[in-house]
């Protein structure tokens, strides 16, 4: 049933690729409870091919962060804060003129809604948002994006190997991660590393410890589209807590995913797909430090390469 068709409705969710993926459910149901309105998410431009396949919003306002919005339209007739608890979202929100807010209750800004759950996984928590605020059916396993279709796709079948996080607290060492890869590749696996703007030479170093090519090293070289692509088409994704894991929970890619600072039950894969995850934390580390998280550190190379094993064994892609 229609909530409020013909309307305008401004979600922020001004985060980065993983906080997008997560929230991809809490956006499809808005679309679905309102059709015939516009939904216009503000969020960083760079993500706008990822959200045009996910049909989560029909456009992107560029925004990242909780600067000035700059919202050049009429006010929306709902302003939708998927981005945090507040106040700064929820006060940047009422700078549009929105007619409702939709957010979790904070005093700060003198809002009452639901109230915040700091252990809630993140997909559940805006699924929770939007249905207790609008009354609409938000399900939090809806993470499925379809695949973007790149010619010339080099990962087809390979085993991904992804060392960059934002942060060093998420940033298992790469020698490491070389010598995950190293392993595999000796068993006959091909193998891929990949990376981000500006991880070209991390990627380079992963790869020169690991014995592989240049050929091998993708970091830094593919846009966000095909850095999808590559997630899309490999047969394992190894990585840590960072937005890549969420890429092969929405192409339901395996992946083995290793947390650090955060536990894995607020930022984790889903339950019942065909991921792993190995955490030997307690919870509340700091996710944005710059050196390795403590728990994160006590993840072994042996354990990974089992864990990848065992995978690879059970998968045929």
């Amino acid at each position: 049933m229609a909530l409020i068709p013909g309307t305008r409705i401004l979600v922020l969710r001004a985060l980065g690729l993983g906080d997008f993926l997560t929230a991809v459910p809490a956006l499809r149901a808005l679309r679905r409870a309102c059709p015939g309105s516009e939904l216009v998410l503000a969020a960083p431009r760079v993500l706008e091919p990822l959200v045009e396949l996910a049909r989560a919003a029909d456009r992107v306002h560029d925004q990242t962060g909780l600067e000035h919005l700059g919202w050049p339209d009429d006010p929306p007739e709902l302003g939708v804060n998927l981005h945090g608890r507040g106040p700064l979202s929820h006060r940047l929100l009422r700078t549009t003129g929105a007619s409702r807010l939709v957010a979790f209750g904070c005093a700060d800004a003198a809002h009452t809604g639901p109230a915040w759950d700091p252990d809630e996984h993140e997909t559940a928590r805006w699924c929770r948002l939007v249905g207790e605020v609008l009354g609409i059916d938000a399900d939090p396993g809806d993470l499925g994006v379809v695949a973007p279709s790149i010619p010339g796709a080099v990962a087809e079948g390979a085993v991904l190997i992804h060392p960059g996080a934002a942060f060093g607290a998420r940033r298992w060492p790469p020698d490491r991660f070389a010598s995950v890869a190293r392993r595999v590749a000796g068993a006959g696996h091909r193998v891929i590393v990949t990376g981000g703007p500006g991880e070209l030479q991390l990627g380079r170093s992963v790869a020169a410890l690991s014995g592989l090519g240049e050929d091998a090293v993708l970091a830094g070289r593919t846009d966000l589209l095909g850095l999808a692509a590559t997630v899309a088409g490999a047969r394992l994704v190894v990585c840590g807590d960072t937005g890549v894991a969420h890429l092969a929970s929405a192409f339901s890619t395996p992946s083995v995913v290793l947390f650090g600072p955060t536990s894995p039950t607020r930022w984790g894969p889903p339950v019942d797909g065909p991921h792993t995850v190995i955490w030997h934390g307690t919870g509340g580390g700091d996710p944005w430090a710059d050196e390795v998280d403590p728990a994160l550190g006590r993840i072994g190379v042996q354990e990974v390469v089992e864990r990848v094993e065992a995978v690879l064994s059970d998968t045929v892609r």
